[in-house]
């Protein structure tokens, strides 16, 4: 992925969707609450140091997605949760054009989030304290006393990475060669992200 520098830099790069990012950008900067900042490479607006709204193209779209969609009234019926089931707060808002944008709509959706962040808003995710082992990650341990010593000794963050790796998977070979890799990384006392961290 590309890595950007600037907000115009972005913009520039997609000439496909320049005037819908654009048009969404003036709509989202007309709210004098927000700032505008670049994070995971893309334009985020922020209100207080929180993130409210982002901007983004795709392949067959641009759009916004709003970080606290979930708490938006969306009495238009516009937004849509990425993942059914698995995102809790966030919701997206495609457009295939600037000229399907309706500005009005868009900017009182947005002067909702932002007001709902002012207000502190926030979607209440429910974490769940029990640590659910996919099949094979339990038998691995159950089988392999150095292995389930090791994973004990792991930080629950990183139990959990490890069990969300393997249940993620959908196919049962691609669950046992990803469990085949991170065995010598949980002897090793080794976090999935740790690279990353």
């Amino acid at each position: 992925m590309k890595k950007y520098t600037s907000v115009e830099a972005y913009l520039s790069d997609f000439p496909e969707w320049e005037d819908t990012l654009r048009l969404l950008r003036k709509i989202v900067l007309k709210n004098p609450a927000v700032t505008e900042t670049l994070k995971w490479r893309i334009p985020v607006y922020t209100v207080g140091g929180k993130n409210v709204v982002g901007l983004g193209a795709f392949k067959s779209y641009a759009g916004l997605w709003f970080f606290q969609g979930a708490l938006l009234k969306d009495a238009s019926n516009v937004l849509v949760n990425a993942q059914e089931g698995k995102t809790k707060a966030m919701r997206h808002w495609k457009f295939s054009s600037a000229d399907e944008i309706p500005e009005e709509l868009v900017k009182k959706y947005i002067d909702e989030a932002v007001q709902n962040q002012q207000e502190e808003k926030v979607v209440k995710i429910k974490k769940s304290t029990i640590l659910q082992l996919p099949e094979e990650l339990k038998t691995a341990l159950e089988t392999n006393t150095d292995l389930q010593e090791a994973f004990q000794k792991l930080a629950n963050y990183k139990q959990k990475e490890y069990a969300e790796h393997i249940a993620t998977a959908k196919r049962i070979a691609t669950k046992e060669s990803r469990l085949q890799k991170i065995i010598p990384m949980i002897l090793n006392g080794v976090g999935l992200s740790d690279k990353y961290r």
